[in-house]
């Protein structure tokens, strides 16, 4: 490597060192609303669990499930229901999962104020909103048109602008963006798609359902080692939507 180049790199990792010291969370206006509700929501379900299933420690990931306004990224009839303790349905056959799980891969992700991290399944946006109050560099996809375009209006509306949003096969990722420090996948796949695994930095995860695509899957958060390794650990149980696309033909 030339000296130019790493100079280049170097100050490409001050920009992000910069960035991440300067950026604030959003403020979404609808964040008022439903604050308790929210609150509760994180006490009892979240933080503090009664049914044995392990907390969420992070306070960076309960602060901002404590300010998205979940009940905004879900349809007009289901809104005084958003902060149940289970997934809701979004349209096009496809759910908001419940806030605990949510909490609970967002945490797994391991996310800095600098890291990037790609989203494959944006579905109502909700997600991708409680993604955006941990970094600026979110980055999410979404398959099915009207999810997509409902998501990209929410997001707007509730200023969201640094979530870069696509609609399109998640399973080619987002190449021209890449490498990114984590991946979510909000849909169930049997295996890592190996475009979202090419597109992983040394030393980041994947968070994915993993199994068949009805019924339970496993939870998994899959490490890629410096070099180029995988690490697998199972955390739960859990009940996923299948990938959708091309990943379907494989």
């Amino acid at each position: 490597m030339t000296n130019l180049a790493l100079f280049a790199g170097w100050f490409f990792l001050l920009d992000l060192a910069q960035e991440a010291e300067t950026w604030k969370p959003p403020v979404p206006p609808a964040s008022a609303e439903f604050a308790e509700e929210r609150r509760r929501m994180v006490e009892t379900q979240i933080a503090r669990p009664d049914d044995g299933r392990p907390p969420v420690k992070d306070e960076r990931v309960l602060e901002a499930m404590r300010t998205v306004p979940r009940h905004v990224f879900l349809p007009g009839a289901l809104r005084l229901r958003a902060h149940e303790d289970n997934p809701l349905p979004i349209g096009e056959g496809q759910t908001i999962s419940q806030p605990y799980i949510v909490a609970k891969m967002t945490e797994l992700l391991g996310l800095r104020p600098g890291s990037k991290v790609l989203e494959i399944g944006t579905g109502s946006g909700y997600q991708a909103a409680v993604l955006a109050h941990l970094t600026p560099r979110v980055f999410t996809i979404e398959i099915v048109k009207p999810l997509a375009e409902r998501a990209d209006r929410v997001l707007k509306e509730q200023k969201y602008d640094t979530v870069k949003r696509r609609c399109g096969d998640g399973y080619a990722g987002w190449p021209e963006e890449s490498p990114f420090d984590a991946i979510l996948l909000t849909c169930a796949a049997e295996r890592v798609p190996e475009p979202l695994w090419e597109q992983l930095r040394p030393g980041g995860r994947i968070v994915m359902p993993m199994g068949a695509p009805h019924g339970f899957q496993r939870l998994v958060v899959v490490e890629k080692t410096a070099e180029g390794g995988r690490r697998t650990r199972v955390v739960m149980d859990v009940a996923f939507v299948p990938m959708t696309g091309r990943i379907q033909e494989k």
